[in-house]
């Protein structure tokens, strides 16, 4: 069953926006890029996702007739995550059928890679959660387009909720265990930002991808102590280091 969420909505809504703002193709159809990732060390996160928006888009032109009565046309590039291959796909497809509406290009690498070409070309990028941190900051990045907040978001958050627990963060070490990656750097700059501001200590432990290996990084955790781990992790990379962590005897 298909359903209706709040993040579709939100896509829907700004697809809605897209097309009024192009009269020319009101009686044509509106073309939609899908990057997807069906391949590559992250295809169990890539292939659900790229299905979702698949199916929502056929819903969308089948039970709605599409926006405002323009249909969707959509058409997917693989990308296996690998952010040239995203910048093939993005040149690929930026013109097609009239120009596309826009790329949610589901990594934070390619994100990084097409940024200064859509500025140029004046195509949006839409990220859902992830992508490029500080294109929050619509006065410099004004094609880019983070919806529901970005990666030092949820590194606020954590932040917020350990220091909710343990009485503030001051003295405290907290380790971060990420995925070598652009992806995995985004906390990075506002680890270090808090911790230098909140008088606590930031560990960096990086783990070379996909991150099947991992025994060295959480010996490293063992014997730096710290009090909390964050945990940056993506695809096989998640359950080899839940292993070592419990390996290590890092309490839960």
């Amino acid at each position: 069953m298909i359903r209706s969420t709040p993040l579709a909505r939100l896509l829907l809504a700004g697809a809605a926006a897209l097309v009024a703002a192009t009269p020319a193709l009101a009686e044509g159809e509106q073309f939609i890029p899908l990057l997807v990732y069906r391949t590559g060390q992250f295809a169990p996160l890539g292939i659900p996702w790229a299905d979702g928006k698949q199916d929502y888009l056929k819903l969308v032109n089948a039970r709605d007739g599409g926006v405002n009565g323009v249909k969707l046309a959509f058409e997917e590039c693989e990308t296996a995550y690998d952010a040239g291959k995203g910048v093939e796909c993005y040149e690929r497809l930026k013109g097609k059928d009239g120009g596309a509406s826009g790329f949610d290009t589901q990594s934070t690498g390619i994100t990084f890679a097409v940024t200064d070409k859509a500025f140029v070309d004046k195509i949006p990028v839409e990220t859902a959660g992830y992508g490029l941190s500080q294109s929050a900051d619509g006065t410099v990045f004004q094609w880019n387009f983070p919806l529901m907040g970005t990666y030092w978001t949820a590194t606020d958050v954590i932040l917020q909720d350990i220091a909710k627990k343990a009485g503030g963060l001051k003295g405290k070490k907290i380790a971060l265990v990420y995925h070598d990656s652009p992806y995995g750097k985004e906390p990075i700059p506002l680890l270090q930002k808090r911790a230098a501001a909140e008088g606590f200590e930031v560990l960096l432990l990086p783990v070379t991808p996909p991150g099947v290996e991992q025994k060295a990084t959480w010996l490293q955790v063992r014997q730096q102590r710290p009090d909390y781990v964050l945990f940056w992790s993506a695809g096989v990379m998640t359950p080899a280091g839940l292993r070592e962590a419990q390996a290590t005897g890092f309490p839960r």
